[in-house]
């Protein structure tokens, strides 16, 4: 399966693309910054800005399916980056008749996810951390949602909870909608969008993914993800 993959440099296209890579998809990993280095067998990189209609265009052209992991740091600032990326993939997906659709999202815009047993992140980080550093992203997170449902593909859209760094995959659970859990490794919500392209039980679904049998410090999680990396 030809699969494209946007945002593949990020940390969790990173596993998406190897995880692909490894189950011998033919990757189409599309990145604003191209890594150096030799090429690999199967995987062709391209260089596109998802604000660029004529890049997405291309990057999708001849595609089985697109999985989208795209992200930035969190900031006060507007962003838009979710909802004209995946605004562009779509016009290009209905424009190559390109149908199956798999797009990152967030658990936070379920207004029913309350992780059991996490007082303090569910009374004092969640309403500090994700209600008011992270306002701007999860608002274009929702207008991201709403093209995504609105269009004709078979799309899934992916909702992991706090996402963390581990090297492997671990028994992760799915579940419609929301799922009962504080995290998410992002070698899981790789592995489960990856499944997506053979099961249908979350087609023109959300797919909460979550991580439950290795726990990340909240305190390092915060820095990390706030601060340092981008989705």
């Amino acid at each position: 399966m030809r699969t494209v993959v946007f945002g593949a440099t990020g940390p969790t296209g990173r596993q998406i693309t190897e995880q692909a890579l490894a189950a011998g998809h033919e990757v189409v990993a599309v990145t604003r910054r191209p890594p150096a280095g030799p090429p690999r067998p199967g995987l062709t990189v391209v260089s596109a800005d998802v604000a660029d209609l004529d890049a997405v265009d291309r990057a999708v052209a001849g595609g089985d399916a697109v999985l989208s992991s795209l992200g930035v740091p969190l900031t006060p600032k507007p962003i838009t980056v979710y909802s004209t990326g995946n605004a562009n993939i779509l016009a290009a997906m209905h424009r190559h008749g390109v149908k199956r659709l798999i797009t990152v999202s967030s658990s936070v815009l379920d207004p029913t996810w309350r992780p059991t047993g996490e007082f303090f992140f569910n009374n004092v980080l969640d309403p500090l951390f994700n209600r008011r550093a992270g306002r701007t992203a999860h608002e274009d997170m929702r207008r991201m949602e709403s093209l995504v449902r609105e269009s004709d593909l078979d799309w899934t859209i992916a909702r992991p909870s706090g996402l963390f760094d581990h090297p492997t995959v671990t028994r992760y659970q799915v579940a419609e909608d929301v799922a009962d859990g504080l995290f998410t490794a992002r070698a899981d919500l790789a592995a489960s969008m990856l499944a997506q392209l053979t099961d249908e039980r979350y087609v023109r679904r959300a797919m909460a993914v979550v991580t439950t049998e290795v726990r990340p410090s909240i305190a390092g999680l915060i820095w990390r993800e706030a601060v340092l990396k981008k989705k």
